[in-house]
Parts: structure tokens; sequence; C-alpha cells
């Protein structure tokens, strides 16, 4: 092989150089045991043992939910939840791909990518499901209608998947580390703007917990409760399905706080380098997330009453056609809702 189109020869390279445009020209060709490990993409080997267990925990998981949203029919809740762990496994596959050679920028493009956008579609699943509790509780305690949060905090996901997205492309095309550090702010600002909107989304969901339990206590609850949903309600598993949403949602945030902080600093920065602390806050945090609201599903929870939730349905009494849309063509009979069509 003679020289490439740059003049390097990827058979006799300059393992001295210090010049950072020629190291990146010659990174290419370089091997484990033959360029130095401060050329490499990240300046430590991944783990290839713990980067599998991590691949392997959201194989099993990406199978029971298909399992579950293709039996329980919840469409929109499953693709957001495909979406979201298929890009954990790609981003892990790309680590692995790491291990054996971190000297390719695409493989190191691939994790960097994939693990830091994945995450907004399970956020978007929350949402989801967030909308349809404030239905079955009553949404006369919210400060927004049930449908808004899913509106409004999917439209910053799309904000954020947008920004990072956009930011990704900028690092991967990058010539020089300018250009690669306008990809990383961008993605910072896609990462800021996913943790302003949660943070935004704790709030909103606190308030509405509070004021749920102050008009328990004052005895107006009940009174204001959709009927439809009052055998849900009274199901332990509904309380425990909340409870998922809040671990979910809380392990999603640290993660989030964690890759702003990481990104902030640049890929030669101290966190972008330290596996340990990757190891520790990226993929457990994102695994038992996804296990919370696999375990919990809502389907699982709803189960012919997700429909009707997600279209904000309040009670039994439906008109003919509020009824073939909420059937599309399936007979609700569980006993579990006390619902049935007109």
């Amino acid at each position: 092989m003679g020289l490439d189109k740059n003049g390097i020869d990827p058979n006799n390279l300059n393992l001295n150089t210090t010049d950072p445009t020629l190291i990146g020209m010659q990174r290419k060709y370089c091997k484990l045991g033959e360029c130095p490990i401060e050329w490499a993409t990240i300046s430590y080997i991944p783990n290839l043992g713990g980067n599998l267990v991590y691949l392997i925990c959201f194989l099993v998981l990406l199978g029971i939910q298909i399992f579950f949203g293709v039996r329980k029919k919840t469409w929109t809740y499953l693709g957001a939840m495909v979406m979201g762990v298929l890009l954990e496994i790609i981003g892990y596959i790309g680590r692995i791909m790491l291990h054996n050679n971190p000297f390719i920028m695409n493989n190191f493009l691939v994790y960097l990518i994939c693990l830091t956008i994945g995450p907004a579609f399970l956020t978007a699943c929350i949402y989801l499901c967030l909308s349809r509790v404030i239905t079955a509780i009553g949404s006369e305690n919210s400060r927004l209608r049930p449908k808004t949060y899913t509106y409004v905090f999917v439209g910053f996901d799309l904000l954020a998947l947008i920004l990072q997205g956009i930011g990704g492309g900028l690092a991967a095309t990058a010539k020089d580390k300018k250009g690669s550090k306008l990809g990383t702010d961008v993605m910072v600002a896609g990462l800021v703007s996913q943790v302003i909107s949660m943070v935004f989304f704790m709030v909103l969901w606190a308030d509405f917990a509070l004021r749920v339990r102050r008009s328990r206590l004052s005895g107006a609850l009940a009174r204001t409760q959709p009927p439809l949903y009052d055998q849900l309600r009274a199901t332990r598993k509904f309380t425990l399905f909340q409870w998922s949403l809040v671990i979910a949602t809380v392990l999603i945030f640290i993660r989030s706080v964690y890759r702003v902080a990481e990104l902030q600093e640049g890929f030669s920065g101290h966190l972008a380098n330290d596996e340990a602390t990757f190891m520790i806050f990226e993929g457990p945090m994102i695994i038992l997330a996804v296990a919370a609201m696999t375990w919990f599903h809502p389907g699982r929870v709803f189960g012919n009453l997700w429909v009707p939730a997600g279209l904000g349905t309040r009670s039994q009494k439906l008109d003919p056609l509020s009824t073939v849309k909420l059937t599309q063509g399936e007979e609700w009979k569980d006993s579990n809702t006390g619902y049935r069509p007109v």
C-alpha cells in the first residue's frame, strides 16, 4: 500500500509526532499495541465484560417490552420504548467495537451519539404514562390538561433530539478540534434542554401529587374522580406503577446531569475518559429505569383502559362515535375495569 491522499504511509506511521492534525490523519491506520493510547478517541480501552453485560441486559429488556407492547397493544409507548432501547443497544455495540479498536472515530461516534440521544425516547414513554395517570386519578388537580403533558414535554424531547442529532453530525464531520468542539457544544445544549424540561416536568408532577393529597384529605377527591377508573385506582399495581415512573424519572435525570457534566468538559476532559464513572452513571441508570418500566408495564396495569385514558375518557357513558374510536375492533371485556361498549 502506498501513500494515501494526505501523504500518509499506513505501513510507516510517524509515532513520535505531537501534531494533532497529523495524529488525526494517521489514527485510522492505528491498531492496539502499535500506536500510543493517547491517540485513541478515548484514553482507555472500554471493558469488554462490563459493556457486554449491559448489552445483554438491554437485549433482554427489549424482548420483554416488545412482548408486552404487542400483547397489550400499547403502540405509541412501544414505538418510543423500542427506539430508546435500540439506541442503547447500538451504543454499547459501539463501545464493544471501541474495545477492539479505540482509534476508529466511527466506533466512537456510534457509542457517543446513540447513548446520548437514546434516553430522550424513554422520557417520552414516561410522559405518555403520566398523562394517563392524571386522567385516571382526576385532571381537576392538575395545572395542565393530561394531553398537554404529552404534547409539551414530548415537544421538548424532540427539540433535545434535534440539537443532539445536529451536534452529533457536526462532531462526526469535524475536520479539526474547533469543529469537534462546536458539535459537542450543540450536543450539550440538547442535553441541557432535556434536563431543564425534566425539572419542569418533575415540579408539575410533584404539584399534582400534593394537590391530590390535599383534595383527598378534604374529601373532595372522591367526588371528582372519573368512575371509569374506580377499580383501577383501587389496585396495588396502579400505586406501584406510579412509583416505578418516579424511579425511572429520577434515574434518567441523574444520568442526564452526568452526561451534561461529562460533555461540558469536552472529549479530552476527565469525566469523558473515566470509565468507572461512566459504568456507574450511564448504563445502570438507564437499565434500572427501563427495568422499572418493564416490570410495571403500562399495558399490564391499565389493561383495556390504556386507550380510553390516552383519549382523556372519564365516563362509561360514551356516544356511539366515541365507542367506535375506543374499541377499534377490540372487545373491551376486562372484568377489572367494568367497561363495556355502548
